[in-house]
């Protein structure tokens, strides 16, 4: 494993501290990272919300949070003697910018430290947060604050969130997050893309059939029903997450790692995008819907009763049919899809490689199935590249499908970190590489957008799936149009 290096001295001020992320994902990155010595003794972290709290009340609160979401065995009392006392907490709201004296007197002396606003809440408070920040002088030269997503609901939200928060940070100093950037396999594609010259040769439509990244969820909505049905599926999980892989799978080669030159070329892909117009959703998009199923044997309702029967038209699931149009990518087809309750927990990016152009073995007898590259996201974090073999043995000469399976757990012998422990490291480090950048988020809504007023256009509703399926029936015909079907782990 990589050598850990100490961030410099931070405070941490989490807007929306007794929340769900903070609690979930934020804290326990943090305790992973203040265990493995990468934070100094002198930092520290801020909880600002709302409600009146005393410190020993959050302490109370972050400790049993602590232990309901860390691993087992990895909770440790001496530990969290030393961690909890980096820990503070502020009283704050977000629109009432002259009670934030709290707030103001714990972060004075300390304006030459790097200081960070994490905006764990709901993209409504984004500006004023930022406002506030800025009304109380606490925005420094080494100041930098971090959005969530969802960045808005359309573009022009998001437009109007980038400017409010860029009238209060220049632009590098923003970060918006997309965890899934933060994820070990995702930043492999880059070394796999550009540290193997084997690949780069076959990365192109000359060598590849088809692209197919699905990003699938056993779990229903649960307690974000509320928030999910104003937003749907391709909202939540297209529009940011998905787009992002596109983007990294798809870029042509930066010339460094620098983050804008990243960056550069992922807004590129973004606006070589063929617009999917009201014309063609029904061609190349399915909207789904779950309804009352049973998932590893167990009974789930459906998405109808947990919203207690009220009537809704949001999609839980959603596939599409992308097209890239450049040089690189023409006439090779990306099909997307992601959705609540599915078969499986199961994100993954599979590449079909061309068939061979003429096979030499008798085709009634041998079955000479194109290559596939898997990238698996979760579970189980790996590459897998399935190639044609021959059976062992004498008297015959028998094809199998055999796969050269790298599992990253197991190769490299280490706990596999969360992607927030990285990105909160790369924030506190001031590198942006693994954030999205102004034009990204506004490109990618763009083309959101269009598919959103072609289902309203074309009245296009969302197909009711079973749960523990793998969506409506009309994901599978998208492929089928096209001769082509859905990979399964069986196919390797």
């Amino acid at each position: 494993m990589a050598q850990l290096v100490p961030v410099d001295t931070f405070d941490l001020i989490i807007f929306g501290g007794t929340g769900d992320l903070a609690m979930r994902k934020l804290l326990p990155a943090l305790y992973h990272r203040d265990l493995d010595g990468q934070i100094t003794a002198d930092s520290r972290i801020v909880a600002a919300s709302r409600g009146a709290m005393t410190r020993e009340e959050y302490l109370a609160k972050v400790e049993a949070g602590l232990r309901d979401n860390l691993r087992e065995g990895e909770f440790d009392d001496a530990h969290w003697h030393s961690f909890s006392e980096r820990i503070h907490y502020a009283q704050t709201d977000a629109f009432a910018h002259d009670e934030w004296q709290g707030l103001v007197d714990l972060l004075g002396g300390h304006e030459d430290r790097v200081r960070v606003a994490y905006l764990a809440t709901a993209p409504s408070l984004f500006g004023a947060v930022a406002k506030g920040m800025k009304h109380n002088g606490l925005v420094t030269a080494q100041g930098r604050i971090v959005l969530e997503k969802p960045l808005g609901h359309d573009y022009e939200s998001a437009c109007e969130i980038n400017n409010e928060v860029g009238a209060c940070y220049a632009e590098n100093q923003i970060f918006r997050i997309d965890h899934y950037l933060g994820k070990e396999t995702v930043q492999n594609l880059l070394a796999l893309r550009f540290a193997n010259s084997l690949f780069e040769p076959l990365w192109r439509r000359s060598a590849i059939d088809n692209v197919q990244i699905t990003v699938a969820e056993d779990l229903g909505v649960g307690g974000r029903v509320e928030f999910y049905d104003r937003v749907g599926a391709l909202r939540d999980m297209v529009q940011n997450h998905i787009l992002q892989l596109v983007c990294l799978f798809a870029m042509e080669p930066p010339s460094s790692l620098h983050h804008d030159a990243v960056r550069d070329e992922k807004i590129k892909v973004l606006r070589s995008l063929r617009p999917i117009k009201a014309e063609d959703v029904k061609a190349k998009t399915v909207r789904g819907q779950y309804s009352a199923g049973a998932i590893n044997k167990q009974t789930v309702p459906g998405y109808i009763d947990e919203l207690q029967g009220n009537k809704s038209t949001a999609e839980t699931f959603v596939a599409l049919k992308l097209e890239i149009e450049n040089w690189r990518w023409s006439n090779v087809p990306f099909y997307l899809r992601t959705g609540k309750r599915l078969e499986e927990k199961h994100s993954e990016i599979v590449v079909q490689f061309q068939n061979v152009p003429h096979s030499i073995f008798p085709q009634q007898k041998y079955d000479v199935s194109p290559n596939l590259l898997r990238i698996r996201l979760q579970p189980d974090e790996g590459v897998k590249l399935s190639v044609m073999a021959k059976q062992p043995g004498p008297g015959g000469f028998d094809l199998q499908q055999v796969a050269l399976d790298l599992s990253f757990e197991e190769t490299f012998d280490v706990r596999y970190p969360d992607a927030y422990e990285r990105l909160l490291m790369e924030v506190l480090r001031g590198n942006p590489a693994l954030f999205m950048r102004r034009d990204e988020v506004e490109a990618a809504w763009h083309w959101i957008d269009g598919i959103i007023e072609g289902w309203e256009t074309s009245k296009q509703k969302a197909e009711a799936y079973v749960a523990g399926s793998w969506g409506p029936t009309a994901s599978s015909l998208l492929l089928d149009r096209d001769g082509r079907a859905w990979h399964t782990d069986q196919d390797s």
